[in-house]
């Protein structure tokens, strides 16, 4: 009877631990439609924004060198900006960034790294702490901004990360993060953040276009490419809060279908334990009658 209660009590704590998945589950479902709303309401107007200022920069190579965000260094400082969440519980979304970021350490920018002119920028506690365990060396580290992300609340640090480039403290930063694709799928991205990369056209293969700019194009340089580059940032955000709620739902759904067939391979083997018990006393009693009648 040991055994049958030894069964009884994991069978009750696989029961308590389905329904806190199952609790979280829905929770990351109720945060995902919201964060999944953001994000797909944010990507057309930053893509719109991304397209006036790829035509803004072609104009501007004709001679204009005001966009101090555009400036091509040789590279021998990178930031790289590694964007994890504060909690854990969605299955592989941290390691995958992390492992991306460290990745990407080691190729890419293998020679900053062996300098020592490579470091990193940390948003969300799982990122921080891992990077801190290895003794990475990390010049900042953001965390509030990830419960409620709002332009107000992104918009300074993205100004920070702007001025380091300016300055000539980093001559590259890169953004490496988990972009939002469905509910089920997430997309790890390596992204130059800064100088500003824009996309170059062929005007032998299609006519070029000429913008009249109002009240000038200084203006726009001035005052529109900052902001594009700081929304580029909140979009990366926003992209990362969605994936994370995206797999985190994932991940309770998939812990709360293993604690329903472990419960039910468990009471299996209960009832079979208990089958045995059973038959195992009634053989017993047939036997004693059998001893007292002989």
């Amino acid at each position: 009877m040991a055994g049958l209660k030894e069964i009884r009590i994991r069978i009750a704590s696989v029961a308590t631990t389905r329904q806190i998945t199952s609790a979280m589950k829905m929770v990351a479902a109720a945060k995902l439609k919201r964060a999944q709303d953001a994000i797909l309401q944010m990507r057309p107007y930053a893509e719109k924004l991304k397209e006036i200022i790829s035509s803004v920069s072609e104009e501007m190579e004709e001679g204009d060198k005001d966009n101090v965000y555009g400036i091509v260094r040789p590279v021998n400082k990178v930031l790289i900006v590694l964007i994890t969440s504060n909690k854990g519980m969605c299955g592989a979304f941290n390691s995958n960034a992390i492992k991306s970021a460290i990745h990407l350490l080691h190729t890419r920018y293998a020679e900053a790294h062996q300098q020592g002119n490579v470091h990193f920028f940390a948003i969300g506690r799982k990122g921080y702490d891992f990077l801190k365990s290895k003794k990475y060396p990390v010049v900042a580290y953001h965390h509030e901004m990830l419960n409620k992300p709002s332009f107000e609340t992104v918009q300074p640090v993205a100004q920070q990360l702007m001025d380091k480039f300016v300055n000539g403290e980093y001559d590259v930063i890169e953004l490496v993060y988990n972009q939002f694709k469905n509910a089920a799928v997430q997309v790890l991205v390596n992204e130059q953040f800064l100088p500003l990369v824009t996309e170059k056209h062929d005007h032998k293969k299609q006519r070029r276009i000429y913008f009249i700019y109002e009240p000038s194009r200084e203006v726009i340089i001035n005052e529109l490419i900052p902001k594009v580059i700081q929304m580029q940032f909140y979009k990366a955000l926003l992209d990362s809060n969605a994936a994370e709620q995206g797999a985190r739902m994932t991940a309770m759904h998939k812990a709360t279908d293993n604690a329903t067939e472990m419960i039910r391979t468990l009471t299996l083997t209960y009832n079979k334990e208990r089958q045995q018990s059973i038959t195992r006393q009634i053989l017993e009693v047939v036997n004693g009658a059998e001893a007292l009648k002989s």
